[in-house]
């Protein structure tokens, strides 16, 4: 028993390590969105620590098209709060009725992404396609808003439900009714 509450400390404090490495790991986009947000403080932008997201947040940024921007750990979000319901990348492009995912959700998979990528991340993003249905690091972030797993946008060896998908791949028979939409 005493074997594995000391198994435990050392999972936790190895947890703490990969975390604090990922966010030192992120720190040059870090850098550019804190840079970013206290420009956004100046126009009425609020900042706030979210530990369980892993990022400094800053609300009401009055520049963008909407919605949120993640740069290593921190989060743009021109919105009050990254509480709110949002919808998928496949639901927009109408590739499906699928439900509403929580917007924190999404950017948290983000951040995930940014510290065990680091400065390659944005690189490979662009590659992947950009702001797009398409992107693999943003359908996988929307598929760990939906379930809280798989923030990695490509598929672990031997997982059973991607091992034989194409990442870039909508399927709308897989989304749900294509809403009258046409592929």
């Amino acid at each position: 028993m005493a074997g594995h509450a000391g198994g435990g400390r050392l999972n936790q404090a190895l947890r703490f390590a990969l975390r604090t490495l990922g966010i030192a790991w992120a720190a040059p986009y870090t850098l550019l969105g804190l840079l970013a947000g206290t420009v956004g403080l100046a126009f009425g932008a609020k900042a706030l620590w979210r530990r369980h997201d892993m990022a400094v947040v800053f609300q009401r940024i009055p520049w963008g098209p909407g919605g949120a921007l993640t740069l290593g750990n921190v989060i743009l979000h021109t919105g009050d709060s990254l509480d709110c319901a949002c919808m998928t990348y496949a639901h927009n492009a109408g590739h499906g009725d699928e439900p509403a995912i929580i917007l924190a959700d999404h950017e948290r998979a983000h951040v995930l992404q940014y510290m065990a990528l680091g400065p390659v991340f944005l690189p490979v993003y662009l590659a992947c396609g950009g702001v797009s249905v398409r992107n693999r690091f943003e359908r996988a972030a929307d598929r760990y808003a939906q379930t809280g797993r798989g923030w990695w946008p490509w598929p672990e060896p031997g997982d059973a439900a991607t091992r034989n998908a194409d990442p870039n791949k909508v399927d709308p028979d897989k989304s749900g009714p294509t809403n009258g939409r046409s592929s």
